[in-house]
């Protein structure tokens, strides 16, 4: 992706954020019902920011920065009130950054002065704790790492310190990033417990990045770091309403980060609009050129984006995440259309191959590269010690107790194994043929397919039921991938996954804008106990 690209995609999103002056028609819509996150008081609205933290970009919040009318201090507080009040429903924060406000402080100075680092200068952050982190535990959700901090930053870490954003904690994840159990439980770690989803409490909020999407989704902070090697991103996201995005394969550092898979792993940003997904991505990837003093040099509003009218869209349904779900892409599709692109059927080819091949190739390199991380940490020094702690220690046995895939992995065959190899190579070759062969074909700017099903219920002894194959493609093949909101079914959240070709991460993003803006289909949670139930749970004006 080139820097030009994703520059130009910033400064037109910019543009159309700051021009708007009316609220969005979401955030009138939550006016006008008098709910913000579907509590009897607006959960979402913070009257003495004078913003509604569910609905503001970080171009407004910079704007109001920028004229005095608004501190990175009050903002960082409205977060940490919110976290204080709503997440024990939830249970996305495994931990608040105590230092959190003194950042806030410094760049409230930064801001009077006139020295903004750029568009995330003083936006509350929560990161995943599979992030290493210097001052805050780092534990992949696992007890084996809830000792001493690592030693150093994760280099996302440092980007986003230096870019001035406020590291306001860390979300709770599936444990080792759900690569332990043949049948996890999303969500879960032996650190954090039970992630739950914000819009049906006893719902899943699927993947390993569930903290990050469920504290999006409950307007816990501005952003959130996800990290995906196969849905992790894309999947919590559309499960719990919000926005992410898979970056390209390399686009963002991997180093500091608990591995799964170096042909995979890849960090990547979340957030309850695209904007703001696409601001964040700038600065972990090294491309923040968007500076928010810079509006005057902005587009006007009528060349921010080039809509919808004449893209061409190659809709995956996947009819195997069930009728609700594919009478939804049939409206989505509807829409889309009714909004100027074409959208053509299309079924990616390789798929039965590229799933048989893949999770033996995650075998073998998960063991090479957790050996590798565990060498940098305190705690057992490698897989083999892996195993004997989860064995010797019940508290990572309280919900599920295999550790199926840890033992895989130990005898799986290395990497350096020619026939490892070969396996990789076609793994790669057809995954990235999958989508160029699919987009070729049909002259596609990109192909869309639902992003997850209907949340499922939470059951430890169950576990997951996620065969959710979307995800797959762009994943192995190191493409980009994003999902948007796309509707609901039975009260719950889906997401429209879009992806596209290699390094077209702001092309991908400067669609989802315009997918985004015609769906229109984000709305706050509710809390509900059960699907059917009555009054959301969440005391009233919990921003306070």
């Amino acid at each position: 992706m080139r820097k030009r690209s994703l520059a130009t995609l910033i400064a037109a999103l910019v543009a159309g954020s700051l021009c708007a002056g009316a609220p969005s028609p979401r955030a009138e819509a939550a006016q006008a019902a008098g709910t913000g996150a579907g509590t009897p008081s607006p959960a979402g609205a913070a009257p003495q920011l004078g913003v509604d933290l569910d609905t503001v970009t970080i171009p407004q919040l910079q704007a109001r920065m920028t004229d005095g009318s608004l501190t990175s201090s009050a903002l960082t507080g409205a977060y940490l009130r919110r976290i204080k009040a709503i997440d024990p429903e939830i249970n996305a924060v495994l931990r608040t950054d105590p230092t959190a406000l003194r950042q806030a402080d410094a760049s409230d100075a930064r801001h009077r002065g006139g020295g903004v680092r750029g568009p995330l200068d003083g936006i509350p952050v929560l990161l995943k704790d599979n992030v290493n982190t210097r001052d805050l535990p780092t534990t992949a959700g696992s007890l084996a790492l809830a000792g001493s901090p690592p030693d150093a930053d994760a280099a996302l870490v440092a980007r986003l310190r230096d870019a001035g954003a406020v590291i306001l904690g860390k979300t709770n994840l599936s444990e080792w990033a759900n690569f332990r159990a043949a049948k996890p439980t999303s969500g879960w770690s032996a650190v954090g417990g039970q992630t739950r989803n914000p819009y049906v409490l006893d719902r899943n909020p699927c993947g390993s990045s569930s903290g990050s999407a469920a504290a999006l989704a409950a307007s816990l902070a501005q952003v959130a770091i996800g990290t995906e090697t196969d849905g992790s991103i894309v999947c919590p996201a559309g499960m719990n309403g919000v926005v992410g995005h898979k970056p390209s394969l390399g686009l963002v550092s991997r180093a500091g980060v608990v591995p799964i898979s170096a042909e995979q792993d890849t960090a990547g940003p979340m957030a309850r609009n695209v904007i703001d997904t696409a601001l964040t991505l700038a600065v972990l990837s090294g491309r923040d050129s968007a500076r928010p003093g810079a509006s005057a040099n902005l587009p006007d509003r009528t060349t921010r984006s080039t809509g919808l009218r004449g893209k061409r869209i190659g809709l995956w349904r996947l009819p195997s995440l069930g009728a609700k779900v594919d009478a939804l892409m049939t409206r989505t599709a509807q829409r889309l259309r009714s909004a100027g692109a074409e959208v053509v059927e299309v079924t990616p080819p390789y798929q039965k191959r590229l799933a048989a091949l893949e999770f033996p190739a995650l075998l073998s390199e998960f063991h090479r590269e957790i050996d590798a991380y565990l060498g940098t940490r305190d705690g057992p020094r490698n897989l083999a010690g892996l195993i004997e702690f989860n064995r010797t220690h019940p508290a990572e046995r309280s919900c599920f107790a295999g550790q199926e895939l840890f033992e895989q992995a130990l005898v799986a065959p290395p990497t350096t194994d020619p026939k490892y190899r070969a396996m990789r190579a076609e793994l790669t070759d057809l995954a990235r043929r999958s989508i160029d062969e699919t987009m070729a074909t049909h002259q596609l700017d990109a192909i869309a397919s639902p992003a997850n099903p209907p949340a499922w219920t939470t059951d430890c002894a169950r576990g997951d039921n996620d065969i959710i194959p979307s995800s797959t493609p762009a994943a192995v093949a190191g493409y980009p991938s994003l999902s948007v909101p796309a509707g609901f079914v039975d009260e719950l959240p889906v997401g429209l996954l879009l992806m596209a070709g290699d390094r077209e991460d702001a092309k991908l993003l400067s669609l989802g804008g315009a997918v985004e803006h015609r769906l229109d289909a984000w709305r706050a949670p509710r809390y509900l106990p059960s699907v059917g139930a009555g009054a959301p749970t969440v005391g009233a004006d919990a921003s306070r």
